[in-house]
């Protein structure tokens, strides 16, 4: 099956995740379980089926690229420099302590210097997308968990860049095969092409700064037009297309020209379009793709794991794990705690960058290739991997189990936190018998000037920050976050609200923020939106009042616009009998 073997690792590879995601999420279990299952059930480690690995490798890269591009969409370069006081030493301290560990039990194994920095840097960078989807799932990506993990994430992909670009200079010192400095014959400035090391640190420098420059300066204003010229077409299709094209075009330009990886060059060109008004489309528009091959990538790497290892090298493989896991756990904490934030905040943050990812399988290949790092090293460190990840959304569930969602502080006596930074707490309205009208994009600004023509008291809540900042220019109470955000219900006292109006698209995300609220206020009217027939009666069956389908309303009235014009015809006129 080599000639379609791109379409049989789509089908085998998705329809193996869709089936042990679905039982991972039966047994109350993060889905990616399965999809890590998956990987390794159609990998070349077990019989039966052996999917393409490099074709499924490249499909994956398009999730991360995706991933990372959405994810930009929702933040700020305002929101980053606004975490840059705890990303930086953070991540930075973070790595500095788990590369010391893994140093020290290279050297325990006897591996030279540059085999156990390398391996080392491998277990300390967290993998990205495993982080940004326990966010989403979780609905944090706008928390201050959120906001601190993505600072977090940027400042280790940093790091790591300039290591992939530094090693080769540093491999002849280090006892490896000396090769040209990080790849610098490639790309935009490859005509410079140093050989010293501190001439490839200015070059990557270089690069970086006039990537961001480049972003900054260039990509702020063409990115936003070019998706505003192609909206104007009127065609979703193009618009579809054009979000695609950004999106990857980007991400490959950032790699081939500057050296930047494609998940930090995704990133930045999702936050040059962040200011647009066009964001939640743009968003909306990649959701699919994004999360299809975003389920690749987990599927891609349990393609890489030989459970072999597990009975070869059990004790190295167990201590690699722990490593990562406590390593990385008790590194983020203890640094976040220090800076004085509270201390549910530091271990949740802690736990979540307790896993290895895309990097580190970058890096290990790399120190292979340059004969810094033993094929050994890059066994346990996949190794590694696929545990930490496997295990890392069960060590998330028992976290919210055991430790309870830090709340407002009582008059209990607790301690106070002098100068610590706090959770902001979310604004709770004084208004009651009032609307929650969630969500003011197309659909919700226009139920918005229906309740202010009404004088009809309301407040929003919105997540887009662009949106976010036109409400309150114009004085309309807004809560910045996602409705299902944890106390978000709350904030807009729902248990004293006459309606609550769910404007967003997503049935999924509007069934779960209908269920809670059905909960919190029993005589609530909630009034949804809808797209078919199914989406009603999903919305229904979780407590929706009043379901609005827009097809049906669009039949409505054109019917209702032809029966104004046209003279009633009398029925069965023919079926009447003549009188003589």
């Amino acid at each position: 099956m080599a000639s379609t073997s791109l379409i049989t690792t789509l089908v085998v590879g998705l329809g193996l995740a869709l089936v042990l995601g679905t039982l991972a999420h039966r047994l109350r279990v993060s889905p990616i379980v399965g999809y890590l299952v998956a990987g390794v059930l159609i990998g070349p480690f077990t019989p039966g089926f052996v999917a393409d690995q490099e074709l499924a490798r490249q499909l994956a890269e398009l999730g991360v690229i995706l991933l990372m591009f959405g994810t930009g969409l929702h933040f700020s370069l305002d929101d980053l420099l606004s975490v840059k006081w705890i990303a930086l030493p953070g991540a930075l301290g973070q790595m500095a302590f788990v590369t010391a560990l893994g140093f020290a039990l290279a050297q325990m194994m006897g591996w030279p210097v540059g085999a156990g920095l390398v391996f080392g840097l491998a277990l300390s960078v967290a993998s990205t997308v495993v982080v940004l989807r326990g966010l989403q799932e979780k609905r944090l990506l706008q928390s201050e968990r959120g906001l601190i993990a993505v600072g977090w994430l940027v400042v280790e992909d940093l790091a790591m860049i300039l290591a992939l670009i530094l090693l080769p200079a540093l491999a002849g010192i280090l006892g490896g095969q000396e090769g040209r400095p990080g790849g610098a014959e490639n790309g935009l400035f490859g005509f410079l092409a140093p050989h010293t090391v501190g001439g490839a640190l200015a070059l990557t420098l270089a690069k970086v700064v006039a990537f961001f420059a480049l972003m900054l300066v260039v990509g702020r204003r063409l990115i936003p037009w070019i998706l505003h010229y192609v909206a104007h077409t009127g065609s979703r299709e193009l618009f579809r297309l054009a979000v695609l094209a950004i999106a990857l075009g980007v991400a490959l330009g950032a790699a081939e020209l500057f050296g930047v990886s494609f998940a930090l060059g995704a990133f930045f060109a999702g936050i040059t379009l962040a200011e647009s008004q066009l964001s939640q489309g743009a968003a909306q528009e990649t959701l699919p793709l994004r999360d299809a091959f975003a389920v690749l990538f987990f599927v891609s790497v349990g393609m890489l794991f030989d459970p072999a290892i597990l009975l070869r090298q059990p004790l190295l493989v167990g201590a690699t794990f722990l490593i990562i896991v406590i390593g990385n756990t008790a590194a983020a904490a203890f640094i976040v705690s220090a800076l004085r934030y509270p201390l549910p905040l530091a271990v949740a943050l802690g736990i979540s960058l307790s896993q290895i990812g895309e990097f580190s399988f970058i890096l290990a290949s790399l120190g292979v290739e340059l004969k810094l790092l033993p094929e050994a090293g890059r066994d346990l460190i996949l190794a590694g991997a696929i545990l930490s990840i496997f295990l890392n959304p069960l060590l998330v569930v028992g976290l919210e189990r055991l430790v309870p969602r830090p709340r407002p502080r009582e008059a209990d006596g607790a301690p106070d936190m002098a100068g610590a930074p706090e959770i902001p707490e979310l604004p709770v309205t004084s208004l009651t018998n009032h609307a929650v009208l969630v969500g003011h994009g197309r659909v919700g600004s226009l139920v918005a000037r229906t309740l202010e023509a009404a004088g009809q008291p309301y407040l929003v809540i919105e997540d887009s920050k662009a949106i976010i900042d036109d409400l309150r220019r114009r004085n309309v109470e807004v809560i910045a976050g996602n409705a299902a955000q944890p106390g978000m219900l709350d904030a807009a006292n729902i248990a004293s609200a006459r309606w609550l109006i769910s404007a967003i698209p997503n049935p999924f995300e509007s069934g779960n923020l209908i269920e809670h609220a059905h909960v919190a206020n029993p005589n609530l009217e909630i009034i949804a939106r809808a797209h078919s027939d199914a989406e009603v009666e999903y919305l229904k069956k979780y407590g929706a009042s009043f379901i609005i389908m827009g097809e049906q309303e669009i039949a409505r009235g054109i019917s209702e616009h032809i029966l104004s014009q046209v003279e009633p015809v009398p029925k069965k006129l023919h079926d009447e009998p003549v009188e003589p």
